[in-house]
């Protein structure tokens, strides 16, 4: 899906944008959007918000990790899926909070420098057990992590994005993700289940 920081129901696989294949309409084990086609863990490595390069796969290996890509001037996709995001974190049990990753990978890096994405997640993760890692790169490094992650390449200077929040399990699979208008609730419900919790 992509947004303009308001919304569509897209995905990208090689340019064109294509209507996400997921069976949202199923009843089955998430309150999420199930993925018909499970994805591996992407292997990407950019620049975290303390100057450090962070290799997405390595760092996050077997544990819960919720991905997102936007930017931090977005006025409200962007902004309400992080503050979802925290708020379930804060409501499942503390040992699935600890265990879970939060990556949100700017799609504008042109103005969301290490620092800035500091400060912009600094907003949301207070008093959570794992602070937010925010990641940035070039240009290029930044579309190549979209790709390995099955997202939309973002437009317009990385202000129309894809707005899917996708939740990779301990096994390295993404089997679920969320998009606008899915709740803390819901988030919170999918990490107890592919915790085990």
């Amino acid at each position: 899906m992509l947004a303009g920081c308001g919304s569509t129901d897209q995905e990208d696989h090689g340019g064109n944008h294509v209507a996400e294949i997921s069976t949202s309409a199923d009843a089955g084990p998430y309150a999420g959007r199930e993925l018909s086609d499970p994805r591996p863990r992407p292997d990407f490595t950019l620049t975290a918000q303390g100057g450090a390069r962070f290799d997405f796969a390595q760092e996050t290996s077997g544990q819960p990790t919720l991905l997102f890509f936007g930017y931090a001037n977005c006025p409200d996709v962007c902004p309400t899926t992080m503050a979802d995001v925290a708020l379930a974190l804060r409501s499942v049990p503390e040992d699935v909070a600890a265990r879970t990753q939060v990556v949100f990978v700017t799609t504008d890096p042109a103005r969301d420098t290490p620092k800035f994405l500091g400060e912009y997640l600094a907003r949301f993760d207070a008093e959570l057990p794992n602070r937010f890692v925010g990641l940035t790169g070039t240009p290029a490094e930044v579309e190549s992590a979209q790709g390995a992650a099955e997202v939309s390449l973002a437009e317009a200077g990385g202000t129309m994005h894809a707005t899917s929040l996708l939740l990779y399990g301990p096994d390295d699979v993404a089997r679920v993700m969320f998009s606008a208008g899915d709740t803390a609730e819901e988030i919170a419900e999918d990490l107890t289940t592919v915790t085990g919790s």
